[in-house]
């Protein structure tokens, strides 16, 4: 998608006293794009998502829409509406009084009020409720009376705060889909923050990861899924099994060397700005092949010598607590294997995630299993 510009944040920096919560966010965004702001809790993206609204002033920096500074404007006067976690709704109002409640602020007439009521009514599967209380609603419905209050106004850009968040699982998974078809059929310019790593890759056409109010990365959700730049984007999109190893760059490979849990492997390179010395190696439970020890591989890649130290079944796969080392890391495999039976772990190049680390425990710190346990 070109990233024409139409919503910029330019050196946006906010302080709550000593506190840097908010550090020099520079971000374009295209008229009709769905970006996720993606971050532990802490991270600063609510912050920015309040900067945005107008409901914070940064301590530096502008917000631009369409080439207009609305730094300084107030809420109502920058063309965006906000859906809020709790929903806020009136208690007191029906649902379409609560649908209407910004129209009728700004004094349009009540018959244009109830056709615009009407059309988001049916818009987002309301018809038949519009005189009932939220309290009469389930979860699902009082999110949709939320959108449907701030689509009415006829934003330019709408801002999601974990809307979500309050949601049965079951339901959330629906109205996510409906979310994101209602956005790309309106066109609207749509930026959500949330805590799902899950929400974000199915909702968002780019993802901005967040840590310490900085952009840690962003970018589309399969390459932020498939190539983090960093250990931490790594980590935050799943690769939480984490190995420490040691290797130097040779050519266009990386030769990983030996320890007590896996042989000397290479890999390719791939272009990671790898260089000599210790390694963060960091991959996903379900990216880790699990073989009993006699079991060939002729596959590239790296294989650790390993215990099983527990066993689950999460659904679909039996997902393994596997002894590497004095590290423990989890495998998925279609079979269960047996608590204490040595096993080899393979990971494949690329679901191999490889950090320099220059405060990483070297590989040959690694303490051995047991004798005769490091399989190639």
């Amino acid at each position: 998608m070109d990233r024409d510009g139409f919503l910029e944040l330019r050196g946006i920096a906010c302080r709550y006293g000593s506190t840097q919560v908010l550090d020099n966010i520079e971000l374009t965004i295209a008229r009709g794009e769905f970006v996720a702001l993606l971050g532990s809790s802490g991270c600063g993206k609510t912050t920015l998502l309040r900067v945005l609204a107008g409901f914070i002033s940064p301590s530096s920096g502008s917000v631009n829409v369409n080439k207009r500074d609305v730094t300084q404007l107030p809420p109502d006067k920058r063309g965006m509406a906000l859906v809020f976690q709790s929903y806020a709704l009136w208690p007191q109002m029906t649902v379409a009084q609560n649908i209407g409640y910004g129209l009728k602020l700004k004094r349009m007439a009540r018959a244009e009020i109830a056709s615009r009521v009407a059309a988001m009514q049916s818009l987002l599967g309301l018809d038949g409720l519009g005189g009932r209380k939220p309290a009469a609603l389930s979860g699902g419905q009082r999110q949709r009376v939320a959108l449907g209050r701030a689509l009415a106004v006829d934003p330019e850009i709408l801002l999601l705060d974990e809307p979500l968040s309050n949601l049965d699982a079951r339901i959330r998974l629906t109205v996510r889909h409906e979310l994101r078809a209602l956005q790309k059929r309106l066109g609207i310019t749509a930026v959500h923050v949330t805590h799902d790593r899950e929400e974000a890759m199915v909702m968002a056409d780019r993802i901005v990861i967040m840590n310490a109010g900085r952009i840690a990365q962003q970018g589309a959700p399969e390459d932020v899924y498939n190539r983090p730049e960093s250990a931490f984007v790594a980590a935050f999109m799943g690769a939480e099994n984490v190995l420490a190893l040691s290797g130097a760059p040779e050519g266009d490979k990386f030769t990983i060397d030996a320890s007590p849990a896996n042989a000397a492997s290479s890999v390719a390179l791939m272009g990671r700005p790898l260089v000599a010395g210790p390694l963060e190696a960091r991959f996903r439970p379900e990216a880790a092949q699990l073989l009993a020890v006699d079991m060939p591989i002729a596959a590239p890649g790296i294989t650790f010598a390993g215990e099983i130290s527990a066993v689950s079944y999460p659904g679909g796969h039996w997902r393994h607590s596997v002894k590497i080392g004095d590290r423990a890391i989890m495998a998925d495999a279609p079979r269960a294997f047996e608590v204490g039976q040595s096993v080899k772990v393979h990971v494949a190049p690329e679901a191999l995630f490889l950090f320099n680390t220059p405060d990483a425990q070297p590989a040959s710190a690694i303490s051995r299993p047991s004798a005769g346990k490091a399989h190639a």
